[in-house]
C-alpha cells in the first residue's frame, strides 16, 4: 500500500484525511488538448454537441517554499492504475507521500490555449474540499464552461 496526497479531483468526499503539505502551491496549470482523441482517455462536448477546439485545464502543484497546499491523504493499493488516470502528471515522492505534479507537455498545453475549465470538474473539486472541511483556492482565472465528458474506449 502507498499513500497519495490529493489536492484536486483526488480529494474526493469520504476518501482519506485532510493534510497541509508545506512547500507547494496549487495552481491551474495543466491541460489536455480537446481536439485530440486518445484511446482510454476522454474529450469534451459543448451544449450543442460540438467538440470545442480548446485545452481543458486541471489543477497542478508547483514548488513554493513559502506556501502550503491543503489536500487529502489516502491509501492506494494500485499506483499503476492511478498513474494511468493521472496521465498529465508525474508521480513524485514528497515527505513519504506520493504527489502528482504536472508534466511539462501538459503545462505547455495549458499555456498555449485557448484554455477553459469544465464546470463539473471545478464543482466536484469544491465539493470534495467542502466535505473534508477545507477551503478551496485559487479560483480559475479562465472561462468556466458547461462541457460534457466523453470517455474514449
Amino acid at each position: 500500500m502507498a499513500f497519495v496526497f490529493g489536492y484536486g479531483s483526488l480529494a474526493a468526499p469520504g476518501a482519506g484525511r485532510p493534510l497541509r503539505l508545506a512547500g507547494w502551491r496549487r495552481v491551474w496549470g495543466v491541460a489536455m488538448d480537446n481536439r485530440v482523441t486518445i484511446p482510454g482517455y476522454k474529450y469534451f462536448l459543448d451544449g450543442a454537441g460540438g467538440r470545442p477546439a480548446v485545452c481543458v485545464a486541471f489543477l497542478d502543484v508547483v514548488p513554493d517554499p513559502a506556501a502550503g497546499v491543503d489536500g487529502v491523504v489516502f491509501e492506494v493499493a494500485d499506483l499503476d492504475a492511478l498513474d494511468g488516470r493521472e496521465r498529465n502528471y508525474r508521480r513524485v515522492q514528497v515527505d513519504g507521500l506520493w504527489l502528482y505534479t504536472g508534466l511539462e507537455e501538459a503545462r505547455e498545453r495549458f499555456a498555449a490555449g485557448p484554455t477553459v475549465v469544465q464546470r463539473a470538474y471545478l464543482e466536484s473539486v469544491r465539493a470534495g474540499f467542502a466535505a473534508h472541511g477545507l477551503g478551496f483556492g485559487p479560483e480559475p482565472a479562465l472561462p468556466v464552461l458547461d462541457l460534457e465528458r466523453v470517455d474514449v474506449v
